[in-house]
């Protein structure tokens, strides 16, 4: 059963040392809900909403990857009984598949395994905590140390697991927690609590959205106006393609440094000229149909029958699948391997035990002939929300069970990618099957260059979802608030505004973005916020739908998650959840269920005179 969350911080600082009775991730029960409401928040409360939210994820991380290592611990004394040999090979096994083991201990009567190494530090604390996790072995007890640092500047705690059916056996280890300083500079970009990306990074310039006026970007509240550009970048979308002496000529005027090309656009890197330059070169030369800079995009979880997952994080951890009505849901579809949902992100970790098997072949865009391997960790996080292996013992549950995941890798190791590197992204996707594109990642600036991209998608019937972002703005953000996608914003564990979503007319649907446990690079688990987290939910529930009912566009794929959807806030469609927060359930019962368009006509024809009276 879910208790209540841990309100105090106070206590949620000393909860992150012990692996607690009440679960860190789970909703409040009990408590009688009012409306949700949600006003803008002065600079200086979101500054304080956001490092609280970033607390949460820390602490998290930290609960998730104690309790994953404690039950690993569990398996190899179950699995390896008395037999000394035995638990060497699964220890070494265990070792070898996950990193943060530094050291481990298997102890029973007469016998003792050590692998690994002690961190040393300067006061002895390891080894202090060892004897202390050792005493409470002997009576049969768990242990759990306060984290320290050792000299190599790492984060460690000492953790002791009893043998349940060998008194005074069982096993020690000194795991590194390095993932919590991981998340903690991760989350501080994905929340924007800092300039993102650094300016002068690849000569990058932050600008007012759709101008090449200059901003400076001091902190992390600017960035929720601000867009991003290659400076000595341009791109230009040609009436009729150049010839070749054409080309050679724009070569010469421009002084190129690279050029890519998608179709009739191109992507020109100039030597000397910066982007204004650039710009006004191809209009008074080329008569292009448009010329825009080269914008980036950052990263931005009556009584029926229900499944209950056994993967060991689920029901302490994972508030955000019950409150979707997931549990109810899959008894009605877990998905289908002939549906494929392309994650354009930092890249996937493709050996990683949760997600091995659930990934089809993808690609690697910034470095292209390279594994899309996940640099970040944003990637790896956003596709254990889509489709983490479910039932398999093993860290968390993802919202679907069979779907394929296509890792499509367009952002680098900063977290950042260009407008060419989504777009080409969006077509490889499309072009390799995928039925549905996740895109957790945004800029305030429209490009017509990655709108052709999305209108390619979407006229080839491919559902496109992305993330609104994290500033807190009713700027409209995109790809999100294109025509053709399908935006979401972020809900708490109780069902309201998440502190750092942003909100508009252009918002489909919320959907879990607070604190959502996934995968995360290094074999491990991690807990992050963001509406990046919230976007892969509802990817996953397109995915679920179109297994169930093949034969649905697109366009009926939203309008079933639309219509489906638990509404919160104010009555109908709202500019914070839009038609509320998804519901797997409603939304897979109505597919199964959906007689073509005419079902869904009233609802549209509704939503086409609120467009028009707003």
């Amino acid at each position: 059963m879910r208790k209540s969350w841990i309100a105090a911080f106070t206590i949620l600082a000393v909860a992150a040392l012990l692996i607690p009775a009440t679960p860190f991730f789970s909703p409040r029960n009990g408590t009688t809900r009012e409306t949700p409401k949600s006003i803008p928040f002065s600079a200086t409360k979101e500054h304080k909403l956001k490092l609280a939210e970033l607390q949460h994820d820390m602490d998290g991380t930290a609960l998730l990857m104690t309790s994953e290592s404690a039950k690993d611990f569990r398996q190899v004394l179950m699995a390896s009984g008395q037999s000394a040999k035995s638990a060497s090979d699964r220890i070494q096994s265990l070792m070898k598949e996950h990193s943060h083991f530094s050291y481990v201990n298997w102890r029973t009567t007469g016998k003792t395994i050590h692998r690994g190494s002690i961190p040393s530090d300067k006061n002895g604390t390891a080894k202090a905590y060892l004897k202390e996790a050792e005493d409470k072995l002997r009576n049969g007890t768990g242990y759990e140390s306060k984290p320290f640092t050792a000299a190599s500047g790492s984060r460690y705690v000492v953790i002791g697991v009893p043998d349940a059916n060998h008194k005074g056996a069982g096993m020690l280890g000194v795991i590194k927690h390095d993932i919590v300083k991981q998340v903690e500079q991760h989350q501080k970009r994905n929340l924007r609590l800092i300039p993102y990306p650094a300016e002068g990074n690849y000569r990058i310039e932050s600008v007012a959205p759709n101008s090449t006026r200059d901003i400076t970007v001091r902190n992390g509240e600017d960035n929720g106006n601000a867009s991003h550009y290659h400076v000595r970048d341009v791109v230009v979308h040609f009436a009729s393609r150049p010839g070749e002496a054409d080309m050679e000529k724009i070569k010469r005027d421009v002084n190129a440094e690279s050029i890519q090309q998608i179709g009739d656009t191109y992507v020109f890197r100039s030597k000397t000229l910066e982007t204004e330059g650039l710009m006004q070169y191809f209009k008074a030369n080329w008569k292009p149909e448009y010329t825009e800079p080269h914008y980036l995009y950052l990263t931005n979880e009556t009584t029926e029958a229900t499944i209950v997952p056994n993967d060991t994080l689920y029901s302490q951890y994972q508030w955000n699948l019950p409150s979707i009505q997931a549990e109810h849901g899959w008894t009605v579809s877990k998905g289908d391997e002939g549906v494929i949902i392309a994650v354009l992100d930092t890249g996937v970790q493709s050996n990683h035990p949760d997600l091995k098997d659930k990934l089809i072949k993808g690609t690697n865009i910034v470095n292209t002939g390279s594994d899309p391997d996940d640099d970040v960790g944003h990637g790896t996080h956003v596709a254990g929300i889509i489709g983490a292996s479910v039932n398999n013992g093993e860290g968390v549950a993802g919202v679907s069970w069979y779907n394929k995941i296509m890792p499509v890798k367009v952002l680098d190791s900063s977290g950042a990618g260009s407008t060419y590197s989504v777009a080409q992204g969006i077509i490889w996707a499309v072009d390799n099957g995928a039925k549905v594109i996740n895109m957790s990642l945004g800029n305030y600036a429209q490009a017509d260059f990655l709108h052709d991209a999305i209108k390619y998608a979407y006229e080839r019937d491919v559902v496109l979802i992305a993330a609104s972002g994290n500033d807190n703005t009713e700027r409209p953000g995109y790809p999100a608030a294109y025509p053709e996608v399908f935006a979401v914003a972020a809900t708490d564990n109780n069902k309201g505004k998440a502190s750092f979503s942003n909100y508009g007319d252009y918002i489909d649907v919320a959907a879990p973005g607070d604190s959502i446990a996934s995968t995360y690079p290094g074999s491990q688990y991690a807990a992050l916020s963001g509406t990046s987290m919230a976007s892969p939910h509802v990817a996953a529930l397109a995915g679920l739908i179109r297994s169930v009912n093949p034969d649905l566009s697109n366009e009926e794929v939203m309008e079933i998650m639309r219509v489906s959807a638990k509404d919160l806030g104010a009555e109908g469609k709202d500019n914070y959840f839009g038609y509320g927060e998804i519901d797997l359930d409603k939304a897979l019962h109505a597919a199964t269920s959906y007689g073509g368009a005419l079902q869904t006509f009233p609802q549209k024809v509704k939503r086409r005179l609120e467009q028009i009276g707003s």
